[in-house]
């Protein structure tokens, strides 16, 4: 993942739950979005007391106090942000940071973080020297999945820690079924009808997608032809997606949704060569909502995956019922005219 930054972010509540709260209930600060979704998954809900200033589903946490804060501009371009995710690295620092007071208040005794990413949430040291300066010297619990079956794992972890193990199982079991039953079905589709697929996660610069993006390419019945499984996203050459060639280009950018998304598409337009690929030509290039799916390592990837098989293949995979189909781009969007030629 390349990182994540929601650019709609709620601004941070300051009202503390009550402090006087069930002893007996473990009061848990989610420090990005995924594992707040993981929580409210294994029913947590009502143990939750503070999330990041990214959580914003399911819809009932968003009024819950804000533990972190970006230092990204609201305002910044793509370019822009890429400019500044780099210069974290090379510096070694996060681009979020914790709001500590807020979180003294909370009293958590239990922060669910990450070290998947280095800019994409609050450095882990920090996390865990604030976790210990607390009073409640609250429990750590790390996420680091790089695959659908690490996503899982991460719901046995977070169930292990509040000791909700046989819910998570429970929650791991029915995820699971809705896979075999996408894969199963893929499995019906000559290797010839299997397209080639192109995901991407940035758009300026190009970057495909990584970890867990091509597995589901594969099992929606798809091959993906420049991101690597289990393997992190990675700057591209234009001419590698040219040479490429593929037949569907999906659309995913880390933390955009669709419409901070299409407005990137000017810039996609301008690479040499696009509107030759395969994909141009057939208008088949589709964009989805990054930010709710695809960046977040949680349960909503099976979302994913159900939206992508659908996408590939839309007479063998059902669009399931509350789920949004990917935006495919008209001519107009995509530049060409009813020759396949630029208007």
């Amino acid at each position: 993942m390349k990182f994540a930054t929601n650019h709609n972010n709620v601004q941070a509540s300051r009202v503390v739950p009550d402090p006087d709260a069930s002893p007996f209930t473990m009061r848990i600060v989610s420090l990005l979005p995924s594992a707040t979704e993981i929580v409210c998954q294994l029913g947590l809900r009502d143990q939750l007391v503070g999330v990041s200033h990214e959580c914003d589903w399911p819809e009932l946490v968003r009024g819950l106090p804000r533990v972190t804060r970006s230092l990204i501009p609201a305002a910044a371009t793509s370019r822009e942000i890429d400019s500044l995710v780099r210069e974290r690295l090379r510096t070694a620092r996060a681009l979020y940071t914790l709001d500590l007071p807020t979180l003294i208040a909370l009293r958590p005794d239990l922060i669910v973080t990450q070290a998947l990413c280095d800019v994409c949430a609050v450095a882990e040291d920090e996390v865990r020297s604030a976790a210990r300066s607390l009073p409640s010297r609250p429990q750590v619990v790390k996420l680091e999945p790089a695959s659908l079956d690490g996503v899982f794992d991460c719901l046995r972890q977070v169930g292990a820690a509040d000791g909700c193990v046989e819910r998570a199982e429970q929650e791991i079991a029915e995820l699971k079924s809705r896979v075999a039953a996408v894969a199963e079905r893929s499995a019906g589709v000559p290797p010839n009808e299997r397209p080639r697929v192109v995901v991407l996660e940035w758009i300026d610069p190009p970057f495909s997608s990584g970890h867990w993006t091509p597995e589901l390419v594969e099992l929606a019945g798809g091959r993906e032809v420049v991101g690597v499984a289990g393997q992190r996203s990675r700057m591209l050459d234009w001419q590698q997606i040219v040479a490429a060639r593929p037949d569907v280009m999906l659309i995913a950018c880390c933390g955009f949704d669709v419409e901070r998304t299409l407005a990137d598409l000017p810039i996609l337009r301008g690479y040499p060569g696009w509107n030759d690929l395969p994909c141009v030509r057939s208008g088949r290039v589709y964009v989805v909502d990054g930010n709710a799916y695809f960046s977040r390592p949680g349960p909503r990837l099976v979302d994913a995956l159900e939206i992508l098989a659908h996408t590939l293949h839309m007479a063998v995979h059902p669009l399931p019922p509350g789920l949004s189909a990917a935006k495919r781009l008209t001519a107009t969007e995509l530049a060409l005219n009813e020759r396949g030629t630029m208007t």
